[in-house]
């Protein structure tokens, strides 16, 4: 299952370096933020190659990653990875509707909302004393 997230790249973390068993590693941290209503920020993890071309972009650049969930176990605690497989710019590309529903709820397009009509909401008076605190 391919999931992609589509944002303005707006922060780069430091890179990341290291000796594994299999030699050198590379990793940069990157967010990107929706261009929703209600903006949604993610953190994504740009390994080996990967992170050497996110340096091709710069800091609001709007981006389509198409990346892999990872959890992982360490001491009774889960942790979870977004690993970016695929960084391609989003600027001037149209998402065609398969795109969006492959993006499994991660389309930047908002999603049309409906306000229920005031009359239905539900009144609270002062008299109303069985809050909790």
């Amino acid at each position: 299952m391919a999931l992609e997230f589509e944002g303005n790249l707006i922060k780069v973390l430091p890179e990341v370096t290291g000796q594994g068993k299999n030699g050198v590693w590379v990793k940069q941290d990157f967010v990107l933020e929706t261009e929703e209503q209600y903006p949604k920020k993610a953190c994504f993890t740009a390994w080996g190659d990967k992170a050497s071309d996110l340096k091709t972009y710069s800091l609001g650049e709007k981006l389509r990653i198409s990346f892999s969930v990872e959890s992982r176990e360490y001491n009774e605690r889960w942790y979870t990875d977004l690993k970016a497989y695929r960084i391609e710019s989003a600027s001037g590309a149209s998402s065609s509707p398969a795109a969006a529903s492959a993006s499994q709820g991660f389309s930047a397009a908002p999603a049309p909302r409906t306000a229920p009509p005031v009359a239905d909401l539900p009144s609270f008076s002062s008299d109303d004393q069985d809050l909790p605190f």
